[in-house]
């Protein structure tokens, strides 16, 4: 690890291992520690953000156990350094990822304002009440919010995150394998890829490198294979969560997939470890009907809003770069569709996904379009 991540990571760990913490994000520090902070390049003096309303979703939603979440930031090797693990720069947002020394919880950062802003002041409350009625529901679990009280030298030249976001991991017990088990997990960071993406098309693909395209969008193309009343259960969940989402014109959420050989748990290995609180299917892994895979998913980065400045930018963009190329149009950007239209799409990639036996007993899962139950769902949600 850098000393930059160092220094971040020794931040993050401060404000989660902080005695008494602030839930009053408008309470100031004194003028000198102020003066202080704004000097302050890559070790930022972090805060938990509400950190009331995060206690009780951990602890009376998700029924995690406050002493058992804190131990997950400590080494496990008793006088060695703590430290978070550095995932890397994984997305095309720029920002940075650490998980916790035992895995359970993955660290993101939020390097743009707009995101963390959105998630704050108009998502949080309704995120916390959609949680309390729907235990099962699918959004990723966030159990903490990090951020900068104060305006520091390193987040306003965009040197350091002021904002980072910790989550539960349910890639959980892949680091307990042993080394060609670990090769064989897979995972998907799902969009509809009908969208217009400039990173990819523009100029027959050469606006971005190659490592920037790669983890732009992901393809499944296998199926997952269910049982009728598994594909049901799972599209209603969906169908719910991306209620909320659609409500406040989020767009440009992912479906992250996760699936190991279900040969992985047996006699001889032992069960894998399954993520950390209150137990449901698609977080401690569902078998396959075919008894081949064991799956998991969740829903991830709801954070970007129609209504941010930088998506209503990039809508007159695209829009003008339609019309340079003379009518050709490539339709719109998963960041500037309408919520309505891309979680129309999403709910269609889901259901185009999954493979369920047909009344004869056959696999049956190429659909083009909602079925008639998910439409009904809609209307009903």
């Amino acid at each position: 690890m850098g000393r930059r991540q160092r220094l971040i990571s020794t931040s993050i760990l401060r404000a989660i291992f902080k005695a008494k913490t602030s839930s009053d994000p408008d309470k100031r520090p004194g003028l000198l520690a102020r003066i202080l902070a704004f000097f302050s390049v890559f070790s930022l003096a972090l805060s938990r953000y509400r950190a009331d309303l995060f206690r009780h979703l951990r602890n009376k939603i998700w029924q995690i156990e406050e002493e058992e979440y804190t131990e997950s930031f400590r080494s496990p090797s008793k006088g060695k350094r703590t430290d978070l693990i550095s995932v890397g720069d994984l997305g095309y947002s720029g920002s940075t990822f650490f998980t916790s020394p035992n895995s359970k919880y993955l660290i993101k950062s939020l390097p743009r304002a707009f995101e963390q802003s959105f998630f704050r002041q108009r998502l949080l409350d309704v995120y916390v009440e959609h949680m309390q009625l729907e235990p099962a529901s699918l959004l990723v679990r966030i159990t903490d919010l990090l951020y900068s009280p104060q305006t520091t030298l390193g987040s306003f030249f965009g040197t350091t995150p002021d904002h980072h976001m910790v989550m539960e991991n349910i890639l959980y017990g892949k680091s307990s394998c042993s080394k060609d088990d670990q090769d064989v997990w897979e995972s998907y960071d799902l969009k509809p890829n009908d969208y217009f993406y400039p990173e990819r098309d523009i100029a027959d693909g050469r606006l971005a490198p190659e490592s920037v395209k790669e983890r732009l969008i992901d393809v499944f193309e296998d199926k997952v294979r269910l049982t009728i009343d598994q594909k049901e259960d799972l599209v209603a969940q969906i169908t719910r969560d991306t209620k909320i989402l659609q409500d406040n014109n989020a767009v440009d959420y992912s479906l992250f997939l996760v699936r190991y050989p279900a040969s992985m748990s047996s006699a001889d290995k032992g069960d894998v470890p399954v993520p950390p609180g209150r137990s449901a299917p698609w977080r401690s892994g569902l078998v396959s009907r075919d008894g081949r895979w064991v799956y998991r998913a969740i829903l991830l980065d709801f954070f970007w809003s129609k209504d941010a400045l930088q998506a209503q930018a990039m809508t007159g963009l695209i829009t003008s770069y339609n019309f340079l190329k003379w009518g050709r149009d490539h339709g719109p950007m998963s960041i500037t569709t309408s919520s309505d239209e891309y979680r129309t799409r999403f709910l269609r990639m889901v259901e185009d996904m999954i493979e369920i036996p047909d009344s004869s007993g056959q696999p049956s899962g190429e659909l083009r379009t909602p079925s008639q139950s998910t439409r009904n769902l809609i209307e009903e949600v």
